[in-house]
């Protein structure tokens, strides 16, 4: 019996911001006109940036803020985008979405990591001791032409395949592979409470919390490195530096 394997398809364009957006922008800093910039600006710009932050924010759980709401933080970006704008020149070859998603990734990084050490810095000592959080997505209401559902496969995939690669302490791919086995089975899994998933790991490998910690951390590092990679490029290539 002949195996076919599963060929992996370019993410489709987002709709939201598409080749219009970016000759928009680029209108939009030819123009010496503050009314036509203006114009520009709220008819062919606007919704695409909204939507470019949103789902970043979103996707990467960038939820560690000052900000009241989501909204709010969005707008905050934005602002930050119109201040860069000038600067994007499509003659050096970076897209649009690429560039303006690069700019928003590094922003929130920046200001998630300076907040979230100020959160620390002020918890109870209590609280730094609870299990942390990490979701990667895995609920994700997932359908059949779901491409964040065709993504997390991959990314099994490649792990699995690099497990010892990845991972050269015995033990340490013991506790990869396990926690792996989570997102291999995570149509079947009905509760996403975190610390739930600890335990279930637990059942599957005997070992203490900060050692899954340790290796999940190690996991996520790859999962968002290359999610950005795919988010970026609209293909997945592991194997990029």
């Amino acid at each position: 019996m002949s195996i076919i394997k599963k060929k992996r398809k370019p993410k489709t364009s987002n709709n939201y911001f598409t080749q219009e957006t970016e000759d928009a922008i680029v209108a939009y800093n030819l123009s010496n006109c503050h009314k036509k910039k203006e114009e520009i600006y709220h008819k062919s710009i606007h919704y695409a940036f909204f939507k470019l932050t949103e789902n970043i924010i979103h996707t990467f759980k960038f939820y560690h803020t000052e900000v009241d709401n989501i909204e709010d933080l969005q707008h905050e970006i934005i602002t930050f985008l119109l201040s860069k704008i000038h600067l994007f020149n499509p003659e050096r070859g970076a897209k649009a979405y690429s560039y303006f998603g690069t700019i928003v990734k590094r922003y929130l990084i920046l200001h998630n990591t300076k907040n979230y050490k100020k959160k620390i810095d002020k918890a109870p000592v209590e609280e730094l001791h609870k299990t942390p959080s990490y979701s990667y997505d895995l609920d994700h209401d997932s359908t059949p032409h779901d491409t964040l559902s065709d993504f997390i496969d991959e990314y099994v995939e490649y792990c699995s395949e690099q497990l010892f690669e990845l991972f050269p302490k015995d033990k340490d791919a013991q506790v990869a592979d396990a926690i792996l086995e989570v997102f291999r089975k995570r149509e079947f899994i009905d509760i996403f409470n975190k610390k739930a998933l600890y335990i279930y790991i637990r059942e599957i490998i005997d070992v203490k919390t900060p050692h899954i910690t340790r290796v999940a951390t190690r996991l996520g590092d790859i999962y968002k490195e290359q999610y950005l990679f795919y988010l970026e490029n609209g293909y997945t290539d592991f194997n990029h530096e």
